[in-house]
């Protein structure tokens, strides 16, 4: 295979993950914080791609793959948290009603939402949640990324 089409699966591979992403929280799967922080890298890892076939600068490839195991990091992070393994972030819980009055929280007319919590996966297949396939495939498109920087 030539570099292009390298960089086209990792950048491809990424916008396949965002897309996802976005598909699960259309059908009701609000995501939290840590899921929000493993979308950026994502962004990151298409523009890099773009640029990397328009410029042709063979050095963007590894901040491909630096974004792919970004994503990847915090995905690892973000399964700890659901697994008990670690605490998560005071984002994941802290402020979750701001902007609710206290006419809202005790009014049955409104529908107020509960917080997002990053330590229960609202999706897993095979045990797997979204944020160990995130991890998982992530750290398989900085292979990709690493394979387009030696091609």
């Amino acid at each position: 295979m030539t570099q292009k089409q390298w960089i086209l699966i990792a950048g491809f591979g990424s916008a396949a993950l965002l897309a996802g992403a976005y598909v699960f929280q259309a059908l009701g799967y609000a995501p939290c914080q840590l899921c929000l922080w493993q979308r950026w890298p994502h962004v990151a890892a298409i523009a890099i791609g773009a640029l990397a076939l328009l410029s042709g600068r063979r050095e963007l490839l590894m901040l491909g793959a630096v974004a792919a195991v970004t994503t990847a990091a915090i995905g690892l992070f973000h399964v700890g948290v659901e697994q008990t393994w670690w605490e998560g972030l005071a984002s994941c819980t802290a402020n979750a009603l701001a902007g609710v009055s206290a006419g809202d929280l005790l009014s049955t007319d409104t529908n107020v939402g509960a917080p997002v919590r990053c330590d229960q996966a609202a999706w897993s297949l095979f045990g797997i949640s979204m944020a160990g396939y995130n991890m998982l495939i992530s750290l398989g498109l900085a292979g990709v990324w690493v394979k387009a920087a030696r091609s």
